[in-house]
């Protein structure tokens, strides 16, 4: 069934971009569907990936523009990114796949002023969390059931090939304290469908590179 977690939250996480086009950083940008969204925005986008596989399936889906889009394959935890480079950067359902820490690299690259978008996935550890999780399970078989209804109304989709998946997430307790520690002023929001929403806004006064 075609309900996707990550392309449903594209909306909340563009309401994230700060003001003007500028350059975005998507980080895990799998077949670059978010990569296009952002460049419809007109921003101009580096998508990277760590599998080449999707790389090359997202470089043969082009950008829809204004903006544009260059794909490379590269793993965000050793690549050298440039300081004070970008003025949004990306996350979805990626940062699980690399040490939480990395995102004082990816807190370093963005502009003074910039902002980072984390959707990431961690394991339920409060008994809030537990609920949310309760919840989402009849809602989230639903969705997808209105989903594939709708597909096989138009037609159905043809499938992608699907994106390398870690099953391995962290727990939230632990997400919420490092990020209060590596992220100050940071803000984590727990969403439905098995997500979180973490945003960084480097503060504007902040030139230390």
């Amino acid at each position: 069934m075609g309900f996707n977690h990550n392309d449903h939250y594209h909306p909340l996480l563009l309401d994230q971009l700060p003001p003007g086009p500028g350059v975005a950083l998507d980080v895990g940008c799998g077949s670059g569907r978010f990569a296009r969204r952002l460049a419809a925005t007109g921003m101009h986008v580096e998508a990277i990936d760590r599998s080449g596989p999707m790389i090359d399936l997202a470089g043969a889906a082009g950008s829809p523009g204004p903006g544009t889009i260059s794909y490379r394959r590269a793993d965000v935890a050793t690549e050298k990114l440039p300081e004070g480079a970008y003025d949004f950067i990306s996350c979805l359902a990626s940062l699980h796949h690399v040490p939480f820490d990395t995102v004082t690299r990816l807190r370093d690259a963005l502009v003074p002023g910039g902002v980072l978008a984390v959707l990431g996935l961690g394991r339920p550890s409060t008994p809030a969390d537990y609920v949310r999780a309760l919840v989402a399970s009849p809602v989230n078989a639903l969705a997808r059931v209105v989903v594939h209804a709708g597909d096989r109304l138009n037609g159905g989709v043809d499938p992608l090939p699907a994106a390398p998946v870690v099953e391995t997430f962290p727990p939230m307790n632990r997400i919420r304290r490092d990020a209060a520690r590596l992220l100050p002023g940071s803000k984590l929001r727990n969403l439905l469908f098995y997500r979180y929403l973490l945003v960084y806004r480097r503060p504007e006064d902040d030139h230390s590179m």
